[in-house]
């Protein structure tokens, strides 16, 4: 296992290993933005130097990408899906020297590959830290000092058209018991000195019983705990479950919000959530627990970008009104593969996806990949200038509790230079704040992480 994120010199690393392997295969995880841009040119390089290097991807990108990741020349397979089952059977047909396997799962050659079959993790092994240094993954967050992640269930039982889990799970959600999920905590705790811990499921929220009996074993742990929720979801717990929640160490939920218009969430196919009130009301709730709430927004959304933005950035001073603890995050709509009414009208825009990953990996493609794009054409340039100087005004009368350089005294100035331009909503040239914010390396909790 070669982690590319640690590594200083990853090619190097990896053409250690690959030296004198009979049959070598190098499996590589893919998501889009940097991962991709790092994943190109190693995989190119790795593909010259060893020419029998058979190159597998796997992840978010090459599922919904598979062609365009064929066409480059050094990518042999790609494994749609969950590829857990699937690279096993993959790797067993090439050692025994069969000739382009054929697997329904395994996009190559002229094959398109359908999406694997998702497995469920609680039948599979526990993740093998002992192979990792673990000790390079502890880091000091909002949520503890040392700080690990773990991914305890797949997919999610929604299918809102602008999430790329849809395309990876099509509505299903299998999960690991709140036993195993326990054990697991109780493990990073016990043997790597876990005091936090980053739940990374698409939607770690999705069943009540399982929360409230993993809190129940984990309360008196002392880990600080974050997951993905959905916001009707959560509504419908109980108090008692919020209480028994805080006990045991969750400190902060994200959720999707995603809009203040009622119509725009019924488009994206948000289901229960589509209804801008049942953000202002979980704030509350959230409130009330002494939980923090991440609501992240998808912001400019065509047909009508120009007023979707102006009643998001109002609906947004509200929920701050509401619980000013509330963490914002905004995001430009970047379309996925997928039907819906949201996909649909960006193409009627003049919207495509590049066809070589050439162009994937090009800086414009990047900042796509981020959601911070300056290529989408229905974002004109004067409205993403708003919505910039917008959030810079926010997080400054606001600043993001999860940036742990931040302190007090700087925390105190950012709001008081902002403060008149937040009450009047003047937002225009904050060049004030710039200046403060690059000084202060101030991180957004969307591009830094905890």
């Amino acid at each position: 296992i070669v982690d590319g994120n640690l590594e200083a010199e990853p090619a190097a690393a990896l053409a250690a290993l690959l030296q004198g392997q009979r049959v070598p295969i190098l499996a590589v995880t893919v998501m889009p933005g940097p991962q991709l841009c790092d994943a190109v040119p190693l995989c190119r390089q790795l593909k010259e130097a060893f020419p029998g290097l058979v190159i597998v991807w796997g992840g978010y990108f090459p599922t919904q990408h598979a062609e365009t990741c064929l066409a480059s020349g050094f990518v042999d397979y790609v494994i749609r899906g969950h590829g857990e089952r699937v690279f096993g059977r993959l790797v067993d047909r090439l050692k025994a020297g069969e000739d382009s396997p054929r697997l329904p799962e395994v996009a190559g050659g002229d094959r398109p590959g359908r999406l694997a079959e998702m497995p469920d993790p609680e039948r599979l092994p526990d993740f093998p830290y002992q192979r990792l240094r673990m000790d390079r993954y502890l880091r000091r967050t909002f949520l503890g000092g040392r700080t690990l992640s773990h991914h305890s269930s797949y997919g999610c039982p929604f299918r809102c058209n602008f999430c790329a889990v849809v395309n990876l799970a099509e509505g299903r959600w299998r999960a690991q018991s709140a036993r195993r999920v326990a054990r697991t905590v109780g493990r990073l705790h016990g043997e790597f000195g876990a005091d936090a811990v980053e739940f990374m499921d698409n939607n770690f929220f999705v069943s009540e019983a399982r929360v409230v009996e993993f809190a129940e074993r984990v309360r008196g742990l002392g880990v600080g705990w974050w997951g993905e929720a959905r916001v009707d979801t959560l509504l419908g717990y109980r108090d008692a479950s919020w209480q028994l929640m805080r006990e045991a160490g969750l400190k902060m939920v994200f959720m999707g919000a995603e809009s203040a218009s009622d119509q725009v969430l019924q488009r994206m196919d948000k289901g229960g959530t589509a209804a801008a009130d049942k953000t202002l009301e979980i704030a509350g709730q959230a409130r009330r627990f002494g939980i923090v709430p991440e609501f992240s927004f998808i912001v400019g959304n065509p047909p009508d970008p120009e007023g979707d933005a102006a009643a998001t950035l109002q609906f947004v001073r509200r929920v701050k009104r509401v619980n000013p603890a509330s963490e914002i995050v905004l995001y430009q709509y970047t379309p996925v593969p997928l039907s819906g009414a949201l996909y649909e009208a960006a193409r009627a825009e003049g919207f495509s996806f590049p066809e070589t990953l050439e162009e994937w990996v090009s800086p414009q493609w990047l900042d796509f990949s981020l959601r911070r794009s300056s290529r989408l054409p229905w974002l004109e340039r004067g409205l993403r200038r708003r919505l910039r100087n917008f959030e810079r005004v926010l997080n400054a009368y606001y600043p993001t509790s999860t940036d742990l350089a931040l302190s007090p005294a700087r925390r105190r100035l950012l709001r008081a230079v902002s403060a008149w331009r937040y009450r009047l909503g003047v937002y225009d040239f904050p060049l004030e704040l710039r200046l403060l914010q690059r000084l202060f390396r101030y991180q957004r909790p969307e591009t830094s992480g905890f």
